[in-house]
């Protein structure tokens, strides 16, 4: 459990008040016993009335509070932990997922991703709050109750001892079998998650190619599978708790039989030793097994703390920032040298790619299907990290810049943004990092061509969307897109031509919209269309992820072979 234990040992304080109540505990429960017995002897063998017994009364009734208070306190301290722990592990996984980098990010499930912070952190609050007081008091409860055994009969206080032990010895063999089969639960819980969410996210292409029937059965055979996981967990929980009762009561009856025989036969032990004894044995065992059960929920929380470290330790290529910030006045200069990235060891590599970006240029990226457009598009927005190579930003590598000061220069406009669910304000609001007015918001919407549409809506600016931008059509979605980087104003625009597949009439609204945003910004951009390629200043054409071609149309025109073939084909189809 060292993942478990190190989250734990940053709360000192708290592991003291555990065990400074541990003893407290232990004190009122020898307190406890011996009121009572004090009690009972008193009334039934020397004959006291109840007045004479009714201090002892009063001793047992504030030590019963007291350990009610003590208990109460201990499990506080617990949920207060476990609460600060699982808040801590969820931070973590966020940053580290908001820190991925882009091609580790799109090759994970969502749900996956849900169920990790919620399901398996959820798993580390019963160590925290269960387990761990529970140790504490396991550690000083028993051996408190122990000495006050041995000082009244050392016989018993030696069959303590002796059988002991068999019940942590259970605990360690029910554990392993318990960790297990707790993280094959939490594999087919985050594996149906995973498959669900994807379910309802693609429910509609499901229904249209027929496949909703069979999406159905796999989504049944992952809960099934997640249910029987659960039960098998449950099952090694129900033999343990059987088994400690049994181990328990089995030592308890040896230390009765031993006990009676001393006082009856052999009269070797006066009655209030005897019967102190025996009221501390059932508490001194109870510690035992409460540690048992702890141990049980404790080892599934190693399984889910294994899982969060695997996924907080995950290793990936990543960006680096520094603390540098960029000039407001003008757009920077952006300069790759022999910049290459590669996805996976053997994935598919952008090698060697050298360019200069000159402040306020129009650059086109274009180049057959799986060339690597997008990827040197990442790269140059600084989503990608190299794996060879600089990227230079005003003549510094981008690494020494901090990194919110990067992207708040940067606009990157996808063919199929994200919309969140909310309303069309704040998903047009999310382009900016600052407070903006609602007057900002309409002059944002109105220069991407959108605030006439939202003007047909009967909430407004207050109309909700859904998730993904449901209930908005493709062209809607890219315009409020567009109004975020008009609310943005950014010094450069990253986009994969969005115009790919719209409507003239929208087409030429989002064109009209980022030309506008290009005489205050340099435009990178993945094109298509021939009218863009052609209007680029500079045009960098890719093959198998390399730069077989730079400069401007006619230039590549003269000088390679497969973008003359490219641009041929486009002016004898559709955009000629």
């Amino acid at each position: 459990m060292k993942e478990l234990k190190q989250f734990a040992n940053e709360y000192k304080m708290s592991r003291i008040w555990l065990v400074i109540i541990a003893v407290l505990t232990a004190a009122t429960i020898v307190a406890q016993a011996y009121f009572f017995v004090t009690v009972v002897e008193r009334v039934f063998l020397a004959g006291q009335s109840f007045a004479e017994v009714l201090p002892f009364l009063y001793g047992l009734l504030a030590v019963l509070g007291a350990r009610a208070l003590l208990t109460y306190i201990n499990g506080r301290i617990g949920v207060g932990i476990a609460t600060r722990v699982k808040q801590r592990v969820r931070r973590a996984l966020l940053e580290k997922y908001r820190d991925d980098p882009l091609q580790a990010a799109l090759q994970r499930q969502s749900g996956e991703k849900v169920s990790m912070m919620m399901d398996a952190v959820d798993e580390l609050d019963s160590y925290y709050s269960t387990y761990l007081p529970q140790l504490i008091q396991t550690a000083v409860v028993p051996l408190v109750i122990l000495g006050a055994v041995f000082s009244q009969h050392i016989p018993t206080g030696i069959i303590m001892i002796v059988t002991a032990p068999f019940i942590p010895l259970f605990m360690a063999i029910i554990g392993m079998k318990t960790q297990a089969k707790s993280e094959e639960q939490l594999e087919k819980l985050a594996a149906f998650s995973g498959r669900f969410l994807d379910t309802i996210q693609g429910l509609v292409t499901l229904k249209l190619f027929g496949q909703a029937k069979r999406q159905k059965e796999v989504i049944r055979a992952s809960s099934l599978g997640f249910r029987e996981a659960t039960m098998e967990v449950l099952k090694i929980a129900f033999i343990s708790s059987l088994m400690l009762e049994f181990i328990s009561m089995l030592s308890m009856g040896i230390i009765a039989l031993e006990v009676s025989l001393q006082l009856i036969i052999f009269q070797g032990i006066s009655f209030f030793s005897a019967f102190f004894v025996l009221v501390l044995a059932p508490e001194f065992y109870l510690a035992l097994k409460e540690l048992g059960s702890a141990f049980h929920t404790g080892r599934s929380s190693k399984g889910a703390a294994a899982k969060i470290s695997a996924e907080l330790t995950k290793e990936g290529q990543r960006l680096e920032w520094g603390g540098l910030t960029l000039p407001d006045d003008q757009p920077p200069a952006i300069a790759l040298r022999n910049a290459g990235f590669r996805y996976e060891e053997k994935g598919f590599a952008l090698t060697d790619v050298t360019v200069d970006i000159p402040p306020y240029a129009q650059v086109a990226i274009v180049g057959p299907s799986g060339s690597g457009k997008t990827t040197l598009l990442n790269v140059l927005s600084g989503l990608l990290p190299l794996s060879q190579g600089e990227l230079l930003v005003d003549g510094k590598p981008l690494s020494s810049y901090d990194e919110t000061a990067w992207f708040a220069k940067v606009s990157y406009i996808s063919q199929q943004p994200y919309l969140f669910s909310g309303t069309i304000a704040e998903n047009i609001a999310i382009g900016s990092t600052r407070d903006v007015s609602r007057q900002e918001i309409e002059e944002a919407a109105r220069q991407a061509g959108m605030a006439e549409v939202i003007a047909n809506l009967k909430d407004g600016y207050q109309t909700q969307i859904g998730e993904g931008g449901r209930g908005l059509s493709g062209g809607e979605r890219q315009r409020i897109a567009l109004a975020r980087a008009f609310l943005k104003r950014p010094a450069v625009i990253v986009f994969d031509e969005p115009t790919t597949g719209l409507d003239l009439h929208t087409e030429r609204v989002l064109s009209e919209g980022l030309a506008e945003l290009a005489q205050s910004s340099t435009v990178i951009t993945v094109a298509h269309r021939l009218h863009t390629i052609k209007h680029a200043d500079h045009i960098l054409f890719l093959k198998g992820g390399k730069v077989i071609g730079a400069g401007t149309h006619e230039q590549l025109l003269e000088r390679v072979e497969d973008y003359r073939k490219m641009i041929s084909i486009q002016r004898g189809g559709r955009d000629g």
